[in-house]
């Protein structure tokens, strides 16, 4: 983890090279209402060790120059609290849980552009969970809200035909239905929030 907020703050520092320019106008001939993309975050199931199994796709639609929204589709597992933050509990045995929890949803997203390629975002997510136990045996189904806030920079290339953008996000689990027991008791310890989650979109304008 520490590694990808360095690879991110490398990529803002990259950014600062571009000429800033308004995110998109509908004047340019270049301009699309429409994008798909996904996250480099998948990047992380090449890991030789607790593989995520994470896979994104989003797809999205300007509604102005400055607004935009998308439907993100989400799966991923994990097996430790979403609330453990960077340090010595983050990935340790003592704080794992007694298998792992499968996710699966969708999740609405909305940018608004704040100054050039600034912006800031709201990403509300609906996941339906499985919590899976040691033996590899379905425990339980659950649901929550998983909410992540961002603020980022949206970098054009190849003449706007694509995209990326870095970015460093707050995530917050406002709701969720009751855990296993086994899983609970370890979740209640961390918090709801979890702060400086970095975030590397990226896209495809057509």
């Amino acid at each position: 983890m520490q590694n990808k907020k360095l690879f991110l703050v490398l990529i803002l520092m990259y950014s600062s090279l571009f000429q800033f320019q308004a995110q998109y106008q509908k004047s340019d001939q270049n301009y699309k209402d429409c994008f798909i993309g996904s996250t480099f975050a998948m990047l992380g199931n090449f890991s030789k060790t607790n593989k995520p199994d994470f896979y994104q796709l989003n797809l999205g639609y300007r509604l102005s120059e400055k607004d935009v929204i998308s439907l993100e589709l989400k799966s991923w597992k994990y097996a430790w609290s979403l609330g453990i933050t960077l340090g010595p509990l983050w990935e340790a045995p003592e704080t794992e849980f007694p298998g792992y929890i499968r996710e699966k949803g969708f999740a609405i997203a909305y940018q608004r552009f704040l100054w050039k390629g600034f912006y800031a975002g709201v990403h509300v997510m609906s996941s339906w969970q499985t919590f899976v136990n040691e033996e590899g045996n379905k425990i339980d189904d659950g649901f929550q809200i998983f909410n992540t806030y961002r603020l980022g920079y949206h970098i054009k290339l190849f003449k706007g035909k694509f995209f990326i953008e870095p970015s460093l996000g707050i995530t917050h689990r406002p709701y969720h239905t009751k855990m296993p027991d086994s899983f609970k008791t370890i979740d209640d310890q961390y918090s709801k929030f979890f702060f400086g989650e970095p975030g590397l979109y990226f896209g495809f304008n057509f």
